[in-house]
C-alpha cells in the first residue's frame, strides 16, 4: 500500500473513531445531563459521566490527529488553508472538547457535594450546576462554528484538488454551511440541530470512501 493510500485509510479510520466516540458519549451522558434532577443524577451515575468524558476526549483527539495526518496531502494544494485545517479541526476543536470535559467533571464534583449537603432546595450548588451546564451549551455553539469552518476548508481543498469525487466535496461544502448555520442559530437560542445531519452523514460516507478507495491517484501524482 502506498504512502498516500495509507494516509487516506488512516484519515477515514480517524473520522469513524471520532464520530462513533461522539455518539457514544451522548448515549452515556445525554439522558443524565438533560434530566431535571441532573444534580442528583450526575452523582448517581458517576461512571457514565466519566466514561462519556473519556469518549469526548477520544473524539477530540481523533479528529485533531485527522487534521495532522491530512496536512501533508493538503499543503501541496494550498499550504495556508492546510494550516487552517490543522488550526480549526485540530487545535481549536481539541481545546473546546477538553473544556467541555472539564465542565462535566466539575459538574460531577458539584453534584457529589450537593448530595452530601442533603440536596437543599435552594443553594449555591444549583447555581454552579446551572452555570456549568450553560457553559457547555455555549461551548457547543462555538464548537459547531469552529468545526464547520474547518470542514469548509477541507472540502474546498478537496473540491479544488479533485482528491475526492466532486459529489463528495460538494456535499461536504453544503453540509458545512448548514452546520455553520446550526451553530450560529444556537448562539441565539434557536435549536436547528437537524442542520448538522447532512455533514454528519457525509463524513461517514467520505470516511468509508477513503478507506476503500483512497485519494484520486492522478490528483495526488499531479502535485508530487
Amino acid at each position: 500500500m502506498s504512502s498516500n493510500r495509507k494516509t487516506a485509510a488512516t484519515v477515514g479510520v480517524l473520522y469513524i473513531i471520532g464520530t462513533v466516540a461522539g455518539i457514544l458519549s451522548l448515549v452515556f451522558t445525554g439522558s443524565i445531563l438533560s434530566d431535571s434532577n441532573y444534580l442528583i443524577k450526575v452523582s448517581e451515575n458517576q461512571n457514565q459521566i466519566v466514561t462519556g468524558s473519556l469518549l469526548v476526549l477520544t473524539m477530540g483527539f481523533s479528529l485533531a490527529m485527522m487534521s495532522v495526518v491530512l496536512y501533508p496531502i493538503l499543503k501541496r494544494h494550498n499550504e495556508a488553508l492546510a494550516l487552517g485545517v490543522v488550526l480549526f479541526r485540530g487545535a481549536l476543536e481539541a481545546v473546546m472538547y477538553i473544556a467541555v470535559v472539564i465542565c462535566w467533571l466539575l459538574l460531577l464534583t458539584v453534584s457529589q457535594e450537593y448530595v452530601k449537603a442533603g440536596t437543599p432546595d435552594v443553594s449555591h450548588f444549583q447555581t454552579l450546576g446551572a452555570l456549568l451546564l450553560k457553559a457547555t451549551d455555549q461551548m457547543d455553539s462555538i464548537l459547531r462554528i469552529v468545526f464547520s469552518l474547518g470542514a469548509l476548508m477541507i472540502y474546498y481543498l478537496f473540491h479544488q484538488s479533485k482528491l475526492l469525487p466532486r459529489w463528495i466535496s460538494v456535499w461536504g461544502l453544503i453540509g458545512g454551511v448548514l452546520y455553520l448555520a446550526s451553530g450560529l442559530s444556537a448562539m441565539f437560542g434557536v435549536g436547528l440541530d437537524i442542520l448538522m445531519a447532512p455533514l454528519a452523514l457525509q463524513e461517514m460516507v467520505m470516511a468509508i470512501w477513503l478507506i476503500v478507495k483512497g485519494f484520486n491517484s492522478s490528483a495526488v501524482n499531479a502535485t508530487t
